[in-house]
């Protein structure tokens, strides 16, 4: 004769309520799902034996449902368990999020926060023993960033770095090419920490030389120097220049200056439409005045109304250029390049293909051509994320 097989042994279904209130289901709600009496349930809770609606003297003890040891905070700023408890209680009870911020001494929206996180993803109900869990899990330090985990952003940052396109400029593209897609967005501080923190892992470490500083970590400003008056003839200051300069209204007025090489020995001297930010074309030359007056001169005549310089020795012969250009040359205040900022920024940006301390004189006009199509096809900031090309080309047409 057959031994009798006693109670059924609940195994899977003790497995399975388990789960359930891991997920934040109630365990009155999660016994009813699983087909066991809520005694069961409390039995299994408190550690009993995993068969039976009583305890029977021979059954061994199991683990309790979850013995948690939650670890004490650093700070009591963070949400603890008994405030969890506690604001699943006035939840239950209809209290507004107000009034349990009222009543916990917390910001409405911490609460409206924390009950929006770390309530049941499919139920909505807020549990506050899962919604500890939850927030234990995202605690731990430290977590891998947007870029480090999606492979296809990563490629598209780097590609624009290898093009020397600023964080910036990216994350504003990546706005328009992916105005659907919010995994394919980040701000461009986001940028800045994949490469200047170490260990984070998310960009390649050497992309930091695409950045126009050339640094892997930022530097303070530093006050310019002062510079005297360097001229015979008199010069005109800038409080002079019309105003439609000042005010980027009207195309032709250009800001310039020298980028110098190595030992002083080679220059490419530079120029900025204000109102595009278009970069011409331009060459080393001994005669800052003679490259001036070749590349002015080859401009339309709608955009050669004014050139701005800082007071530098190259400008010697500013009013030779003058006459030969019937372009008038305004001159900025010692120590203020921020009144040509077109030209400095520009300068900064060329210093990427022109580092310093190295020899300008091998850039043939070809390479010159090159960089500056480059830069002259690239979104900024001020043009409302247009390239300079685009917007002259709207200008002259």
């Amino acid at each position: 004769m057959r031994a009798p097989q006693g109670r059924k042994k609940l195994v899977a279904e003790r497995a399975k309520y388990f789960e359930l209130v891991s997920k934040g289901y109630g365990h009155q709600e999660a016994a009813r799902i699983v087909g066991v009496n809520y005694r069961t349930v409390k039995r299994w809770r408190s550690g009993d034996a995993t068969w039976g609606h009583k305890p029977r003297k021979t059954a061994g003890r199991v683990a309790p449902i979850e013995a948690r040891s939650y670890r004490p905070l650093l700070s009591s700023r963070y949400l603890s368990v008994e405030d969890r408890i506690f604001i699943a209680d006035r939840v239950l009870a209809g209290a507004s999020v107000r009034a349990i911020a009222r009543e916990l001494n917390r910001d409405p929206a911490t609460i409206s926060r924390e009950i929006r996180r770390n309530a049941h993803p499919e139920t909505g109900a807020y549990r506050p023993h899962a919604a500890q869990a939850r927030a234990d899990t995202r605690r731990p330090r430290p977590k891998r960033g947007k870029i480090a985990q999606n492979d296809e952003l990563r490629a598209y940052i780097q590609r624009k770095l290898d093009l020397r396109w600023s964080p910036e400029q990216i994350a504003q593209t990546l706005r328009r090419e992916f105005p659907d897609r919010p995994e394919m967005r980040v701000v461009h501080e986001t940028i800045y920490l994949a490469l200047y923190v170490q260990g984070r892992g998310e960009l390649r470490r050497e992309l930091h030389k695409a950045l126009r500083t050339g640094r892997a970590r930022r530097k303070p400003r530093r006050q310019a120097q002062q510079r005297q008056n360097r001229y015979s003839h008199p010069m005109v200051m800038i409080s002079e220049r019309p105003a439609e300069a000042a005010d980027r209204a009207v195309p032709g007025h250009w800001e310039g200056d020298l980028i110098i090489g190595k030992n002083q020995r080679s220059a490419i001297a530079t120029l900025v439409e204000r109102s595009t930010r278009y970069l011409p074309t331009d060459h080393t030359a001994r005669s800052v005045r003679n490259a001036l007056v070749e590349t002015i001169t080859e401009l339309p005549a709608q955009l050669r109304r004014s050139l701005t310089w800082d007071q530098g020795s190259e400008m010697g012969q500013h009013r030779a250029f003058a006459m030969a250009t019937n372009m008038p040359v305004y001159f900025c205040d010692p120590a203020s390049p921020w009144q040509r900022g077109s030209n400095e920024n520009t300068n900064g940006l060329l210093r990427q293909y022109f580092p310093k301390g190295t020899d300008l004189s091998y850039h043939s006009r070809d390479d010159l051509a090159r960089v500056a199509h480059e830069m002259n096809t690239r979104p900024r900031k001020t043009l409302d994320w247009d390239t300079p090309a685009e917007r002259l080309a709207a200008l002259v047409l």
